[in-house]
């Protein structure tokens, strides 16, 4: 065969199946690139909104935090103010109880105190009388005497 021919015909058949190859193949081809193209743009995109979500995410929890720290921070401040209210209360009552009890004690002490004067003078009242019935050595009528000995008590 002649080698320009050969040539030739090499020439049709690449020009034919490069004909076909841009007809048939090429076209599914470039369809296939473009939407894998657009897929991964599509996921670039997701993926940068992701990011800015996870951005807003992240800001909204810090806001949260700090406000939930915050509101810890009042509470705390509110029962500790409480707490001391508290104790303050408890201490005023318990010198109310205090000052109560003393005066108790005070009043049951004089009250004892006057219970033993007047033991006092009953017992010296009668040791008044036993004396003046040895002294006279005679018996001193009780009821003639009564006067004089409440007189006498009320003279001790």
């Amino acid at each position: 065969m002649n080698l320009n021919a050969t040539i030739f015909f090499q020439m049709i058949v690449f020009f034919v199946l490069a004909w076909v190859t841009m007809k048939f193949i090429w076209p599914p081809l470039t369809k296939a690139i473009d939407e894998r193209r657009q897929k991964i743009a599509e996921g670039l995109a997701a993926a940068e909104k992701g990011k800015t979500d996870l951005a807003q995410a992240q800001a909204r929890i810090g806001s949260i935090e700090a406000s939930a720290k915050a509101d810890l921070h009042a509470r705390m401040t509110d029962a500790e103010k409480h707490a001391a209210q508290i104790v303050e209360q408890a201490r005023a009552e318990g010198e109310s109880e205090r000052a109560r009890i003393v005066a108790q004690a005070k009043q049951d002490a004089a009250q004892e105190v006057q219970r033993a004067r007047d033991a006092l003078r009953d017992d010296v009242a009668n040791l008044a009388v036993k004396g003046a019935e040895q002294i006279l050595k005679r018996e001193v009528d009780a009821r003639a005497h009564a006067e004089l000995l409440t007189q006498l008590k009320a003279q001790l």
